[in-house]
């Protein structure tokens, strides 16, 4: 089975999402990526009308509060429908369970609990930052490996990390556990904010479960070429 690619939505409005999908056939089910911008201007209804599309949906609002705030917005999130959503594991192992517990207690009935992910350190954050504005002295790698295992300890299906973190990830944890990549950027594009990229067929390599892939598909010339060319290099395909 070929593996979707993960089209970040990283627009405005629902007016720009509905231009950029018209670049699609109707028929093409996707799995996007609707965060904080798309989610905080348009609300749930967004969610509810990309999922009416027929397209899959990854929730990305990174919840961080105490565990009780985290349940009850989890089993929220749940009730719209989300494939996959995530928490920042900073939150610690208590939050992480409680996200679980929401989301398993807010699912249609019938429907599987959503995959549940949590972030390690941001794609953004350099070892210098992390050690300078958040006062972790070890390592990067030792910080997100550490994060990964409370993850797993709290029961979630895995983490997002720079594919560059993959490898010791995998390593530290069992054979289901997931990595999500965001960071995604074909040979030769620029990488933006982003600190730790690789391509497609690098992330494939390392044993990325998931790719996310922003600007290099929603700000192309033909977004739907793009968006074969990123699918078919994530799977290996000429």
């Amino acid at each position: 089975m070929s593996h979707r690619p993960i089209i970040a939505l990283d627009l405005p409005s629902r007016e720009e999402v509905e231009k950029f999908l018209n670049n699609f056939p109707s028929t093409e089910s996707l799995y996007v990526k609707v965060g904080m911008e798309l989610f905080y201007q348009e609300g749930p209804e967004i969610v509810k009308w990309l999922k009416a599309a027929g397209h899959s949906v990854f929730l990305d609002l990174k919840l961080h509060d105490i565990p009780n705030t985290v349940e009850h917005a989890m089993k929220g999130l749940a009730k719209l429908g989300v494939d996959m959503t995530n928490v920042h594991a900073a939150g610690g192992i208590k939050m992480m369970e409680a996200a679980k517990r929401g989301l398993e207690a807010g699912k249609p009935d019938g429907s599987e609990t959503p995959v549940l992910i949590a972030v390690t350190q941001l794609t953004s954050t350099s070892e210098e930052e992390m050690h300078h504005d958040q006062l972790i002295n070890v390592s990067l790698k030792e910080s997100v490996q550490h994060y990964a295992k409370c993850a797993e300890t709290a029961g979630l299906n895995g983490v997002v990390s720079s594919a560059l973190e993959v490898g010791f990830i995998k390593e530290g944890t069992s054979s289901e556990f997931v990595c999500l990549t965001p960071g995604i950027r074909p040979s030769g594009s620029d990488a933006g904010d982003q600190k730790r990229v690789m391509t497609p067929s690098e992330a494939a390599k390392i044993g990325s479960d998931y790719i996310v892939v922003g600007r290099p598909i929603t700000q192309a010339e033909e977004p739907y070429q793009a968006y074969l060319a990123i699918k078919k290099e994530w799977n290996g395909e000429k």
